[in-house]
């Protein structure tokens, strides 16, 4: 079956950048934001789940990721910042025609799905972040722990080395797998990683993340800012996140007015990609007025895929 067969795609101008998007389906709007180094194709097989359940389902790749434009940089990484990021998803989602829309990020694209709720309540329905928490908690807790398994954080950061070492060979350093993407999203994904400007612009996220979107979450903590919508928390049993922090609720506890629960995907870092079905099912069950909570399971310490 092709990618999101049924879907439009095309490039959408959302001001000083393009992004490129896959959107589909009829009802209530969900957006899907992938991580890195992903595109919007690690959603292909949740989305379709997510229409077939009656949802309007839109699915960007990022601003410099994928086949969305890079905009130039500047010294403070601000046009990779989460802020600018997600104010080109709500000005794709009202050239769309949705004002109000749910929302679930996946690792970079929790960053900016955070962000959005933040500075744009008003938009946000029902918010869903999947293996994180903020950036700014991460690195309040940075120990040697942290450093070693999350080092690509702070190698990311760094000018003009990490693009010389990823370009070396592109292929080996994502890695990436068709067993578990797809033929298809696995070209698609391929394809993207060996362009020298989309590994520019994914580092400039890296880049921002460290300053600027750190600035911005320290300022909401101060000014006493949370999540205001529903929020779902959701975590790979085998990624790290657990065995670094415990349980990542507690943590969002002092982010969110409305934590509705959460718990633990049977899966590696990719969830999207190694368990759709149960994802999905997560997903539709909070985005309709069927809400049952989420178990919490044991977690089996995993590695991050690299």
């Amino acid at each position: 079956m092709p990618l999101f067969e049924g879907f439009t795609t095309g490039l959408v101008d959302v001001g000083d950048a393009q992004l490129h998007v896959r959107h589909g389906g009829e009802g209530p709007a969900v957006v899907l934001l992938h991580g890195h180094p992903r595109t919007g194709a690690t959603w292909h097989r949740v989305a379709p789940q997510l229409v077939a359940a009656g949802h309007t389902v839109v699915v960007p790749d990022l601003r410099g990721y994928g086949r969305s434009s890079k905009p130039p940089t500047t010294p403070d990484h601000a046009p990779y910042s989460k802020r600018v990021m997600a104010e080109d998803v709500v000005r794709l989602m009202r050239e769309l025609g949705h004002d109000r829309f749910a929302l679930a990020g996946h690792d970079r694209g929790s960053y900016v799905a955070l962000r959005l709720a933040l500075d744009h309540p008003d938009a946000v329905e029902r918010l869903v972040l999947l293996d994180c928490i903020p950036i700014s908690e991460h690195l309040a807790r940075c120990d040697e722990k942290f450093a070693r398994e999350w080092w690509h954080w702070f190698f990311f950061a760094q000018p003009e080395k990490p693009e010389r070492a990823i370009l070396a060979d592109p292929d080996a350093w994502y890695g990436g797998s068709p067993q578990y993407m797809g033929d298809e999203a696995f070209a698609e994904f391929r394809s993207a990683v060996r362009n020298p400007e989309t590994v520019r612009a994914m580092l400039e996220d890296y880049r921002a993340g460290l300053g600027i979107d750190r600035d911005h979450e320290e300022a909401d903590r101060a000014a006493g800012r949370r999540v205001t919508c529903p929020l779902l928390v959701l975590w790979s049993r085998h990624d790290d996140l657990e065995d670094l922090y415990g349980d990542p609720r507690e943590i969002w506890r002092d982010w969110a007015t409305d934590l509705r629960g959460g718990g633990p995907i049977e899966s590696g870092h990719h969830m999207a990609e190694e368990a759709p079905d149960e994802l999905a099912g997560a997903l539709r069950t909070f985005f309709t007025d069927e809400e049952r909570p989420i178990s919490a399971h044991s977690h089996h310490p995993g590695r991050r895929p690299a």
